[in-house]
């Protein structure tokens, strides 16, 4: 049971405060139900009844419930019911007022929120009903300073004339997750492009992809690429993983390139993303990168898999 993983959740005061806002903001005492789906220990569901709801439904597959199970009956929570199975598998559910649901990783979508969430709209929510988080948009920025690069190139450095250039292009084609400063990022940040984003509430593809491209404003080298997402949970209440954000238990991800690529002034990068999540395949990520003379003309194509950064 990875109860270290719940505790992380319950120590983030951050993302305890923004759904509890969230929830507080939307919940009318003794009148709305809600449905906690992903409940873990409970946390979110024993919110939303402190703040009154009329009826909690919580839904967690993994082992958890158990525990969520004790805690609920430890709170004297007889508003809360928990059911021990995934909410896509419950039949006939209850209709709800307000689906809450923080399935979210490092990358947005690895727990697979959308297809939750699409059937959560379709089956468990009344008409009219809320849905938290309502939307979640994704960034990507170039990265610009060499400190995890350098960490990743540990394979040129083995020394001894042995080469492990193999290993290392398996390497560059995994995504890491890190904590980046602004310092490190393409004019502090501030050019950061928002590739993806998705709406809750109209439903979304498990398979997204996006394109960016910047316009270099002086000579930089671009060893990689942060990403980060912010989710927006009900109007005026937001979560964001970005550099500099008040920081979460969650971190950004990093996406190396095999090489870093030197860019001129008025020269341009492009980055494009594929992602595709399901439940029994996991996630699945690939990124390719494109650096432009000032021209427009092809200097170099950068395509990485994750796919291909993995040993079976």
């Amino acid at each position: 049971m990875r109860i270290e993983y719940h505790r992380t959740l319950i120590a983030d005061e951050v993302r305890n405060d923004a759904f509890f806002a969230a929830l507080k903001s939307v919940i009318e005492p003794g009148k709305t139900v809600v449905a906690d789906i992903g409940a873990g220990t409970g946390l979110l569901g024993l919110m939303a009844a402190k703040l009154g709801a009329k009826q909690v439904y919580l839904y967690e597959t993994a082992e958890v419930a158990s525990v969520a199970a004790k805690v609920i009956n430890a709170n004297r929570a007889r508003s809360c019911q928990i059911f021990a199975c995934h909410s896509t598998e419950f039949d006939n559910p209850p209709k709800v007022d307000v689906v809450v649901s923080e399935t979210l990783g490092n990358y947005a979508f690895e727990e697979n929120i959308i297809d939750t969430l699409h059937d959560a709209r379709r089956r468990h929510l009344k008409p009219g009903g809320i849905i938290i988080p309502s939307r979640v948009t994704q960034y990507v920025s170039p990265v610009v300073g060499p400190r995890i690069d350098r960490e990743l190139r540990a394979w040129e450095r083995v020394g001894h004339g042995l080469d492990f250039s193999a290993a290392q292009a398996m390497s560059f084609n995994n995504v890491y997750v890190r904590t980046l400063q602004p310092s490190e990022l393409l004019r502090n940040g501030a050019d950061a492009k928002a590739w993806d984003e998705v709406d809750f509430a109209s439903g979304g593809r498990s398979h997204r992809k996006g394109e960016v491209s910047w316009k270099i404003a002086e000579q930089q080298t671009v060893y990689g690429f942060a990403y980060w997402w912010t989710a927006q949970l009900v109007p005026k209440v937001s979560l964001s993983t970005a550099p500099g954000a008040p920081q979460t238990h969650w971190e950004q991800l990093y996406f190396p390139l095999q090489e870093p690529i030197a860019v001129k002034k008025g020269e341009q990068v492009s980055l494009s993303l594929r992602s595709k999540s399901s439940e029994e395949g996991g996630t699945h990520l690939a990124w390719t990168a494109v650096h432009l003379n000032s021209a427009g003309s092809l200097l170099r194509r950068h395509a990485h898999d994750l796919d291909k950064g993995y040993l079976p």
